[in-house]
């Protein structure tokens, strides 16, 4: 929560500090995602019940164990002469553990799934319109090279170094494995559950790419605006549901 607060509110002092070179629209979007990981992890915990939270835990699992992956592979581009850089690094080993620690709870407990309400045909829909859309950006970021067609600003407004173009993917293929037990699930309340915990994340990467709206040339970048029509047809959709449906809560399914 620190982390994130200290990269999305001061992007100006921590970019040039970070763990690796970024730029200010890199560094609050990054701690975006802590913010929203944080968001996520405190309804988790309020929520605890496997059936409820189970593809939020398996999508912060795999981001920890996917990004600390790229900071190892990347360990020559390091920047560590600022704490907040090391502060990075500590947030991802505990991630890492805690992924471990949860994965052996769960081998060991095997907790019950049971079916209650039904997802709709739309739910489906959604789920698998999900993991082909973000799956494909994730493995994009995961394999493209800086260069190729969607790495020169014409979405994502800077052009970002392999490193970071790593890490994004990174964090999307990770929603991605989140989502895909959703694809054999028969239930609602995860899939409700997965969109409300991961609503943070929607809400507040779209205020870093507002707060950098003079970065985005539609004139000559016109597919930018695809970035902004993402994050918002999301959350309007997960806002529509959460009407329609709950929020996957105990007391809403």
């Amino acid at each position: 929560m620190i982390l994130g607060a200290a990269l999305f509110f001061l992007p100006a002092h921590t970019a040039p500090v970070f763990a690796w070179k970024v730029t200010q629209f890199m560094t609050m979007t990054i701690g975006g995602w802590c913010l929203g990981n944080a968001w996520l992890a405190f309804f988790t915990a309020r929520r605890w019940e496997w059936k409820l939270v189970y593809p939020a835990l398996v999508y912060l699992w795999s981001f920890g164990i996917l990004e600390a992956s790229i900071v190892i592979l990347f360990r020559d581009k390091l920047q560590l002469a600022h704490p907040i850089a090391w502060v990075y690094l500590l947030t991802l080993v505990v991630n890492v553990l805690a992924a471990l620690l949860g994965f052996a709870d769960w081998l060991r407990i095997r907790p019950p799934n049971p079916v209650s309400e039904k997802m709709t045909g739309f739910m489906r829909f959604l789920a698998i319109a999900f993991v082909v859309a973000v799956g494909f950006l994730g493995a994009y970021g995961l394999t493209a090279q800086i260069g190729d067609l969607g790495t020169n600003g014409e979405i994502f407004p800077e052009v970002m170094s392999l490193f970071t173009l790593r890490s994004f993917g990174a964090f999307y293929f990770s929603l991605t494995i989140g989502m895909i037990p959703l694809l054999f699930e028969r239930s609602r309340a995860p899939f409700l559950g997965y969109g409300f915990l991961a609503f943070g994340l929607i809400i507040i990467i779209t205020i870093a790419a507002f707060a950098h709206l003079s970065l985005f040339d539609l004139g000559e970048h016109p597919f930018g605006a695809i970035y902004f029509a993402a994050y918002i047809a999301a959350g309007l959709i997960a806002a529509f549901l959460f009407w329609r449906y709950g929020t996957g809560s105990a007391r809403s399914h």
